[in-house]
């Protein structure tokens, strides 16, 4: 059932409130163009350094022996990364033999979920309506239903949890491709998304503790969940991958490789990938942030142009009809400004980091 709850604002207020937003605005403008300038110029060092690295990477024919010239250049090769780590959580006594091991965490709790509508009214004021709605989900952390707004629930997650468990990560501490060891900022950027579920081979009881594939229940039906029951589920990255790699070779190990604009590069993807396909996917990576957060600055700028003008449509909200067209014509001028805010910002950055393209 849902739980309602209304409260009315001021004019006097709500106008207290639009001329208070003013500094928030002008704080995203500067937040926003220092965003944009900063992009460019990260987009111009980051392109500059992948493309002399492509020009002096060099293709790793062998790794299973260390051949001397190959040392100090950046290289790009193929291979089957091995481990014989034995990653191991002591908490519930579960291991493999893997690069990576995970153990997350969900609790069955009631969650309070929020929507508002707003009305106008003649004169000023503004009624808020908000309507509170509850339903039982696994979520991450447990929930304090104390702070419920409904007072009905606000002892529904008072039981707590059967067990109070965190997430963790264990990480493979040495591997090796070919004759060569992995460094440590290689083996933790094996990506998550290749993880597979781990089988547990651990004994659960018949009534408070359940292990069923890569689950341990802590309930007593997995089946029909109650409030407070915890399920930690494994997943693991196995021992053996093959990878394919750009670095630079440092004894019988690899490091980033440092342009001459300080910027560092190193890359490990899964699968067999060649250097040319690598370093492509590097600067479509580079384009696609640079996009991100181009948009980003223009969202940030069009909405401190708003926070700061937002009193001109608030001092018309005596007259809701006139405030809506007021609030309509500032957020399509806002908008058009910050288009051409953008732009500028870009063009400027773009005279700074690349005079001879610029013009």
């Amino acid at each position: 059932m849902a739980y309602t709850e209304k409260r009315t604002i001021s004019y006097g207020s709500r106008v207290k409130n639009s001329f208070g937003g003013v500094g928030t605005g002008f704080l995203l403008l500067i937040a926003a163009t220092v965003l944009l300038w900063w992009n460019e110029g990260r987009a111009v060092k980051t392109a500059k350094m992948l493309d002399e690295a492509e020009g002096v990477a060099v293709h790793m024919t062998d790794v299973n022996t260390l051949d001397p010239q190959y040392q100090d250049k950046l290289v790009h090769a193929n291979g089957t990364v091995i481990t014989l780590d034995s990653l191991f959580d002591s908490d519930f006594q579960v291991g493999v033999k893997g690069m990576r091991l995970t153990r997350s965490v969900s609790y069955y709790q009631w969650v309070e979920h929020s929507s508002s509508s707003t009305e106008d009214k003649l004169g000023g004021s503004q009624e808020v309506t908000t309507t509170y709605t509850y339903s039982t989900e696994w979520v991450s952390s447990p929930i304090n239903s104390s702070e419920f707004k409904d007072p009905q629930y606000k002892s529904y997650n008072n039981g707590g949890v059967r067990r109070q468990v965190e997430n963790k990560d264990f990480i493979a501490q040495s591997a090796k491709i070919g004759a060569y060891r992995l460094p440590e900022n290689m083996i933790s950027s094996f990506p998550r998304s290749n993880m597979m579920p781990l089988i547990l081979n651990i004994q659960g009881d018949s009534t408070s503790m359940h292990v069923k594939n890569n689950e341990i229940y802590f309930g007593s039906n997995p089946s029909d969940p109650m409030v407070g029951d915890v399920r930690v589920t494994y997943r693991y990255i196995p021992a053996q991958n093959v990878v394919s790699l750009i670095a630079k070779v440092q004894g019988d190990t690899f490091t980033r490789y440092t342009a001459k604009n300080g910027k560092s590069f190193s890359s490990l993807v899964m699968g067999e990938r060649t250097m040319e396909d690598m370093f492509e996917s590097e600067k479509a990576g580079n384009s696609m942030l640079t996009w991100i957060l181009r948009i980003l600055g223009f969202f940030l700028i069009s909405t401190g142009l708003k926070q700061i003008f937002d009193f001109l449509s608030t001092l018309l909200k005596v007259v809701p009809f006139l405030a809506s067209i007021m609030s309509w014509g500032v957020g399509l001028v806002c908008n058009v400004i910050a288009f051409a805010w953008t732009l500028i910002v870009v063009a400027l950055a773009w005279l700074f980091y690349r005079p001879i393209l610029s013009i």
